[in-house]
């Protein structure tokens, strides 16, 4: 049955000479799997150029309930680009976020207030002219609960650790794991997870504590999500703000 569906790419796998493999997610369906034919004529339906991380698309293709893999017929972007393409360190950020959600979202179910999420920033992060180095902390951290790993935040005492493993504060430090960080850092905790992106350039991080920051939250996904691999682009954005 031919649908009309939109989405955000997530990652793109030659598939032959004449076509690529695109995971996308959907709003309508969650993680989908598009079989896209590969032209390099102009009037070609679908344009792979329409296909980069974390691009919004509107896509039409033939779904069967019966197939993990749906032909693709028509492609159009929803929102053209005008800076994360041209941004190196925009398009870091965009590769690695893309990567991150292709390993850490597998649901095959409608879930509107995720895809309302990954739209909202990616539209935003490509408008925005500055100010935008701790972006994806910040989209990392709230997008834990979407993803039900929000960490509990109520029961924090002064001088407590943060249990990575168990995602809670504790007064002791865990003995049966080394996955934890200190009092110090944990005091932080809170104030992190209040960060927002209008308001994210308020919360001076120079260079090793926002790479400390993104090791840690790789860390803490990586213990709640099965399987999560390395994350090849990680070192990427690391060397990048290094």
């Amino acid at each position: 049955m031919q649908q009309k569906i939109k989405g955000v790419v997530l990652h793109t796998l030659k598939y032959k000479d004449t076509s690529v493999i695109a995971d996308i997610y959907t709003e309508q369906s969650g993680r989908m799997s598009f079989l896209v034919p590969v032209s390099r004529s102009r009037k070609s339906p679908v344009r792979l150029v329409l296909f980069q991380p974390l691009s919004l698309v509107e896509v039409e293709a033939d779904c069967r309930p019966t197939s993990s893999l749906h032909k693709l017929k028509e492609a159009r972007s929803c929102y053209p680009f005008a800076t994360i393409p041209y941004d190196p360190v925009k398009s870091a950020i965009a590769l690695f976020l893309a990567e991150f959600l292709y390993r850490a979202v597998r649901e095959e179910a409608e879930n509107r207030p995720l895809f309302a999420y990954l739209e909202h920033s990616i539209r935003w992060l490509d408008a925005c002219r500055s100010g935008y180095a701790n972006f994806h902390l910040v989209f990392l951290m709230r997008l834990s609960r979407f993803l039900g790993l929000y960490p509990n935040l109520e029961d924090y005492r002064p001088g407590d650790y943060f249990d990575l493993q168990n995602a809670s504060f504790v007064s002791l430090r865990p003995q049966q794991h080394s996955h934890f960080i200190g009092p110090a850092e944990a005091a932080r905790i809170s104030t992190l997870m209040r960060m927002r992106y209008d308001t994210m350039r308020l919360f001076a991080m120079n260079r090793q504590e926002r790479l400390r920051c993104l090791t840690v939250l790789n860390e803490y996904y990586s213990l709640h999500l099965p399987n999560f691999p390395e994350l090849k682009s990680l070192e990427v954005l690391k060397e990048l703000f290094d």
